[in-house]
């Protein structure tokens, strides 16, 4: 069917109520918007659908959200057994527009199929719903949210029985299903006689969750040592985080936590945050604010459905500067080593898990203490997929696992990126470098200086649309067809194609060129959005080295974007 059949359709059929139609004939005249919103459904990418609220096929609305639960409904019950599809799903949802009703939506969806809905009374973190998912011994989890995004987007992450994401395997069959499903009069609705399989959660979920974050603290004692005088500014940006950090942060003896008053609570605008990620400097501008007012030595926030951190640390200057998400997991594994062999506890067969697009300054300092290192594609659940597998074979011992955009997950409470644990070990690491006179930022220089200065920068080409797409796949065909032998005038030593299936990974659509100087740069489109991202790491003598190897291999990919596809990179 077309896009404007699909249009037809929906303006027509009896199924869509009135308010969607009254929308979708608000632009009736606009044949670019009607194709933008009909041409394609909304995809499974790496973490499920996500898209702008709104009318159509390609957006995020009632609708799609009852269409992706059917979907879902219909592979459990043709690849499950009874009792696993008895034990039913949980679901949660953050602070955004519609999060709630979606939620509802999917859990009548999922009733009026037969399958048992758990639902939080309110909104909750996705490391929550993760930690859930195995509590309660469901086959899936479902969460409402567009992490980061901005405030008209929203999303639908789908979880299964180990408390990851879906896997590719699981969630192109899903796909299939939900791709199968073109009249959507079919699917069921709730009826009084299933509405008893809609479940709702107690408080003790929440206290069970937070007492497995508790025990990932290593050094407790300088906690009680410096817990009542160490500042600490935190920011939940509107979202998910603030009741469970707070908890968290006050129940380990934390005193002086202070709450950005503008952003504390749930917020689906993000108090005029045009984007809730905890990456960006204008995302914490009110947090830094109020630490330079307060004297507090560290700031933290996290993203609206709390699963990514991101930190600003006072600096030898006195002002304070964003860590990248490489420098904190850097810090935070230099953190935990130390910490672990201070009390005996660093086993022999632990193992160090990141991303092929994170970099080496983590693996360096692993390495250096006889930890092995595991490289996994992008997206969480392959780190979520490597605990199962040490779980299962009792062969390795899980250390830590995280990635370069904000995701870390100490503890194997959860099986996805945990903000209420990571924030909870850097305000504990924090708390340690103060109590020796430092700061966390003179910490991370120190590191520095033992391993090399590691730098990194992501760029990202926004290309929306149909013609985006084109262009998207365009710009790495050439890539991947043209031989690029140096880079930056350093020769290029190696080229990684993961579309071929190599190292033992899934196939991925992802390029990685190593130079001879230890540099490295990836190539891949982003699964969530309509970007294609470029990964730079470089290893310097000192940050000026540092700097001149990254704004080099910038100009460079710079000119070919320029010269060859007429395009300009954005930040």
């Amino acid at each position: 069917m077309g896009y404007k059949a699909s249009y037809e359709t929906w303006l027509n059929n009896p199924y869509f109520d009135d308010a969607t139609k009254k929308e979708l004939n608000l632009i009736k005249d606009n044949e670019k918007e009607i194709e933008d919103r009909f041409y394609k459904n909304l995809e499974f990418g790496t973490a499920g659908l996500r898209g702008v609220i709104a009318a159509g096929t390609n957006r995020i609305n009632k609708y799609t959200v009852r269409r992706a639960t059917f979907g879902l409904a219909n592979y459990i019950e043709k690849n499950t057994t009874e009792e696993e599809k008895n034990r039913g799903v949980v679901i949660s949802h953050d602070n955004r527009h519609m999060s709630r009703e979606f939620c509802i939506e999917a859990a009548n969806t999922l009733a009026a199929c037969g399958i048992k809905a758990y639902i939080f009374d309110s909104l909750r973190t996705t490391p929550e719903l993760s930690f859930a998912v195995r509590s309660l011994n469901t086959i899936a989890g479902i969460v409402i949210t567009a992490s980061h995004n901005p405030p008209e987007y929203n999303g639908y992450k789908v979880y299964w029985e180990d408390g990851a994401q879906v896997m590719p395997e699981i969630a192109n069959a899903i796909t299939d299903e939900i791709n199968s499903i073109e009249d959507y009069s079919i699917i069921p609705t709730i009826t009084e006689e299933n509405k008893s399989l809609v479940v709702m959660l107690g408080k003790e979920q929440d206290t069970a969750f937070i007492e497995e974050v508790k025990i990932q603290s290593i050094r407790r004692d300088v906690i009680q040592k410096v817990g009542k005088e160490f500042k600490i500014v935190y920011t939940p940006l509107c979202g998910t985080g603030n009741v469970p950090i707070k908890r968290a942060l006050n129940e380990v003896g934390f005193e002086n936590v202070l709450i950005v008053p503008e952003e504390e609570m749930p917020d689906p605008n993000f108090a005029g945050i045009e984007y809730p990620n905890p990456e960006e400097q204008k995302a914490l501008t009110r947090g830094i604010e109020l630490a330079k007012a307060s004297g507090s030595d560290l700031v933290i926030a996290t993203d609206p459905d709390c699963d990514r951190v991101g930190v600003a640390v006072k600096t030898v200057s006195g002002d304070y500067a964003l860590l990248t998400g490489n420098q904190i997991g850097g810090l935070l594994t230099n953190y935990i080593i130390e910490g672990l062999k201070e009390n005996n506890k660093l086993k022999d067969d632990s193992v160090l898990i990141k991303t092929i697009v994170t970099s080496e300054f983590g693996a360096d300092i692993a390495k250096a203490n006889n930890i092995d290192v595991m490289n996994v594609l992008t997206g969480f659940k392959f780190i979520g997929e490597k605990i199962k597998s040490f779980e299962e074979t009792n062969k390795n011992t899980y250390l830590f696992g995280y990635e370069e955009s904000y995701g870390y997950l100490v503890g194997t409470h959860a099986r996805d990126k945990d903000g209420v644990v990571a924030s909870l070990l850097i305000a504990e690491m924090a708390a340690y470098y103060y109590s020796k006179g430092m700061s966390l930022y003179e910490g991370l220089l120190e590191l520095y200086k033992k391993y090399g200065f590691f730098k990194e920068k992501t760029i990202s080409i926004t290309l929306k649309g149909i013609e985006g797409l084109n262009k998207i796949q365009e710009i790495i065909s050439y890539f991947r067809n043209t031989e690029i032998s140096s880079i930056n005038n350093v020769k290029v030593v190696d080229l990684k194609d993961y579309q071929k299936g190599i190292d033992n990974l899934p196939k991925a659509n992802v390029l990685k060129y190593f130079l001879e100087d230890e540099s490295w740069i990836a190539v891949r489109p982003s699964g969530t959005e309509p970007k294609l991202k470029f990964y730079i790491a470089v290893k310097g003598e000192n940050e000026e080295n540092a700097n001149e190897k990254l704004d080099g291999i910038k100009i460079s990919l710079d000119k070919i974007l320029n010269n060859v596809m007429d395009v300009e990179t954005v930040k």
